[in-house]
Formats: C-alpha cells, sequence, structure tokens
C-alpha cells in the first residue's frame, strides 16, 4: 500500500545511540536533557527567542489561547484541520470563519475587517499546506484593532516568507511534530514566541503552572518524554535532505500531471516552500471520488484533506457561509508525497489521476 505520506524513521541505531543517554541516566520525562537540547537545536534553526517542545500541536493551540486572555470571539480560517476550530471552541470562544483566497487556500486577508466586531479578541488562522498566509497585511489589520494574532503552523515547519521562518510571525506560533509532519518527534508539537514575560507564562502552562515545588499560576500536562525529544533530534539533520528529495517527486508531478483539467495552490511570492503536501483541486466533487476509487483499486492512498469546510461542522450552533472554502474542500485531494517515493510509482499515481480527468 502506497499511503498519502510515509514517516521519516531515522537509522535505528542512531535513534537509540541518542535515547541511550536519557536511559542511562532514568530522566525520561519531566524536561529532561534531550528535550533541553532539542528546544536549543530547534530556536537555532528556525532563529525564534522562545520554544517550548510539547505533547502535540492541538494542546498548544489551546494553551496560546488561554495565554493571550482570549475568551470571545477569533477570527478564523474554515480550510484547516479540525484541530483549529477545535481549539477555539475547547476554550470557551466563538470561532468567526472567513473564507480563503483560492490561490494558496489561506484565509483571505480582505475580508477579515469586514467579520470584527467589538468582541473580537484575536486572529486564528492556519498556513495550509505550508503556504504563508498574508502576514505583513494581517499584523496590520491586528494593530489596528488591538487584536492578537495567533498562526497555526502545523504544515509550516521549513517553510519560509521574506527569509524568515514562518514560524517566527505573530504573537504566537504553533507547530505540530506529528508522525506525518516533514518534522516530527512521533508525536508533538511546539509553541514560539519573541516575548520573554508570554514565554514564561507559556513554560508556566505547559507544565502544570509550577517550576520545582514553586506554583506560580494555572497549568496542564503539555510536556514531551525523552523518547519523543530523541526521535526529533535524529531527524532534524537530516530535514534538508528530507525537503529536496519531496521536492523532487513534487517536480516531477509537475511535469506529468494534466493541469488543462485540474488545478493547484500558487506558491506566494518570496516564499521558500517546504514541500510538505502535494494539493490538487480537481473540477467536481464527482472526480474527487472517481480519483479516489480508482488510486485505491490500485492500493494507493490519497487523502480529502480538508474536508469538510470547517464552517460546515455538525456540532457548532450556527452556519457561516464560506463559499470558497466550501467548494474547494469538496475538490481537493492531497496525494502522495514522501522522501522515498520512487519515480516509478510517482509516474503510476499521476497516471491514475489523469485517467479519470
Amino acid at each position: 500500500m502506497i499511503n498519502v505520506t510515509k514517516t521519516y524513521l531515522p537509522p535505528f541505531g542512531e535513534y537509540t545511540d541518542i535515547l541511550k543517554r536519557a536511559w542511562d541516566k532514568s530522566w525520561i520525562t519531566n524536561n529532561g536533557e534531550l528535550v533541553q537540547e532539542l528546544e536549543k537545536k530547534l530556536k537555532e534553526q528556525l532563529c525564534v527567542n522562545h520554544l517550548l517542545f510539547t505533547s502535540n500541536g492541538t494542546v498548544v493551540l489551546q494553551i496560546a489561547l488561554k495565554a493571550l486572555n482570549i475568551t470571545k470571539e477569533v477570527i478564523t480560517t474554515p480550510f484547516s484541520y479540525v484541530a483549529t476550530t477545535n481549539a477555539i471552541l475547547w476554550e470557551g470562544c466563538q470561532p468567526v470563519f472567513v473564507d480563503i483566497e483560492p490561490t494558496a487556500c489561506c484565509i483571505d486577508v480582505s475580508k477579515i475587517e469586514a467579520a470584527i466586531t467589538e468582541r473580537t479578541e484575536a486572529i486564528l488562522v492556519t498556513h495550509v499546506y505550508g503556504f504563508p498566509c498574508d502576514v505583513d497585511k494581517i499584523e496590520v489589520i491586528a494593530v489596528k484593532h488591538k487584536l492578537k494574532v495567533i498562526y497555526d503552523g502545523a504544515h509550516a515547519f521549513g517553510a519560509k516568507y521574506k527569509g524568515k521562518s514562518l514560524l517566527s510571525f505573530g504573537d504566537i506560533t504553533t507547530c505540530s511534530f506529528h508522525a506525518t509532519k516533514l518534522f516530527h518527534t512521533v508525536e508533538g508539537g511546539c509553541i514560539i514566541c519573541n516575548d520573554d514575560e508570554l514565554a514564561r507564562k507559556l513554560l508556566l502552562y505547559r507544565q502544570f503552572g509550577h517550576i520545582g515545588e514553586d506554583y506560580y499560576s494555572m497549568g496542564i500536562n503539555g510536556k514531551n518524554s525523552e523518547f519523543h525529544a530523541a526521535m526529533g533530534l535524529a531527524v532534524l539533520p537530516k530535514i534538508s535532505d528530507i525537503i529536496l528529495k519531496r521536492k523532487a517527486v513534487s517536480e516531477l508531478y509537475d511535469t506529468l500531471l494534466n493541469f488543462n483539467e485540474i488545478n493547484k495552490p500558487v506558491i506566494p511570492a518570496e516564499t521558500v516552500f517546504n514541500y510538505g503536501y502535494y494539493p490538487v483541486i480537481f473540477k467536481s466533487e464527482q472526480i474527487v471520488l472517481r480519483v479516489l476509487d480508482a488510486l485505491l483499486q490500485n492500493n494507493i492512498a490519497a487523502r480529502r484533506y480538508f474536508y469538510p469546510s470547517l464552517n460546515q461542522l455538525p456540532f457548532l450552533k450556527e452556519y457561516q457561509p464560506c463559499l470558497i472554502s466550501e467548494a474547494t474542500s469538496k475538490c481537493v485531494l492531497t496525494i502522495p508525497l514522501f522522501y522515498d517515493l520512487s519515480e516509478t510509482d510517482t509516474r503510476r499515481i499521476a497516471a491514475i489521476i489523469n485517467q479519470q480527468l
């Protein structure tokens, strides 16, 4: 079976050699040496002031909202994984959906100000597939209306905008290090900010609100283990090579797929893309379903990522129309893309897709 993604696993000995350092000390959790080392290396890699390694990429969205004292309306995107909306709801806030623009599938910044009310406190949006939101215009809007900005950077590791890591923007940026991601720690994530006072607050919220026997605030358990940090330390040195190999597969798809019949998001200007996903937008949902079936008959899995449009989730109290997101969610597939997908398989996948158009 060819899956839509494949987790990069380093040579087993490299992983166990790193893990042995924690194993020999019997220090396997509670901010161990490997966690601290991974945080230091990630800060250096991303050129950010503060980064905390966490248990996953969802809890950090919840922590971000809590740390910024967001309790009312949050402007957000309907085109993302459900965790983005769930975090807003979980914290008792009201998601206000603003439709996406069709070129890169990120929030349409020209529609944000019309959605702002006296209850709006924050903008929480996703760098979809690793394509940057219009961070410049979002910053102008946020300053004008005194709003906090949180970026869900689950797809953004390795991506850059205007020479800076895409994870360095906003009041807070979060990232997922799930096994399906470009850089992973099996399970995990991080939360990033550049403000010293906010960083201490995030640290306390991650670990029950205390340091040693001294208690300072409320908090939850957002920590991660040495086992997960060891995987991150083994994968991180390989990340440039992983991205280059995924880029080669993506560029081969570019030459093979029939773009007279399909479309794909456009990489914005001044962006260094990370090739985390290869999304394809078809002309109709019927074609999507036909392609999915044809691929599955050949033991190939694609994914309707993202479907449904989040403004259509069945547990929301009210429907907020976002017509572009709704249409895109019905017509998009992410197709297999990973570091060692062979040229033969890439050509076979493209041929199967083209045959269904």
